[in-house]
């Protein structure tokens, strides 16, 4: 009997850990709100009075406006979250306008809190994303045309990249109203305070001077 209760624990458990993500609306909208005076704290957010909300609170203007893709990458993301679009609190959703100048790049990165799937509007992108250890590290890759979806799993590493020869321009949707974002290269090289140089070298085998310019170049001296 002892063996029976530890394996409806352990399922207790898998379930708990499986559902983990953003919680399920138990009402029809908890808009976030700055004022804490009278809201309910509910995943990250205060939540106004339901009888307080308005039509802008469920609103957000400005995706048909291209972003700045004048850095280093080439890429610009315009991303439409419960930070400036309230009414997604407890939603579970989230939305980005991605911008790709000519050869532009969105650098590998991972969503920790959500799937993302993206469309191309305009242009060509060559997208992939890298599996887990447990999955022998596989990369799936694929050129995308106008008119293509993808999709990156969760938790992920994965990019984009341009390969038109003009613009580029892709619509992501993701499965968290704050999914997070996490840069490969400018989370291990440009930490705050920065990873030590002796670690890095080791975990990448490369030359101490190799990472400590990686780490000058992201921000760092080293």
């Amino acid at each position: 009997m002892k063996v029976v209760y530890f394996f409806v624990a352990l399922l207790a458990l898998a379930s708990t850990l499986a559902s983990a993500y953003d919680p399920s609306p138990l009402q029809d909208f908890c808009v976030a709100t700055e004022d804490m005076k009278d809201g309910v704290f509910v995943n990250g957010k205060f939540c106004k009075d339901s009888k307080l909300a308005k039509p802008e609170d469920f609103f957000f203007s400005g995706l048909d406006i291209s972003g700045d893709t004048s850095n280093p990458n080439g890429f610009n993301v315009t991303a439409v979250t419960v930070d400036n679009l309230p009414g997604l609190n407890t939603m579970g959703i989230s939305l980005a306008r991605i911008d790709f100048a000519p050869k532009g790049l969105n650098p590998p990165h991972t969503h920790p809190r959500g799937t993302e799937i993206i469309v191309v509007l305009e242009g060509t992108l060559f997208v992939g994303f890298v599996t887990s250890n447990q999955n022998n590290n596989r990369l799936f890759t694929k050129v995308l045309n106008k008119g293509d979806v993808f999709v990156f799993p969760i938790g992920l590493i994965h990019f984009q990249q341009n390969v038109g020869y003009g613009n580029a321009l892709a619509i992501g949707a993701l499965s968290s109203q704050n999914p997070g974002v996490i840069t490969i290269a400018d989370t291990v090289f440009g930490s705050d305070p920065p990873i030590s140089s002796e670690v890095l070298t080791k975990a990448f085998q490369l030359d101490k001077n190799v990472v400590q310019k990686l780490q000058k170049q992201f921000g760092h001296n080293g």
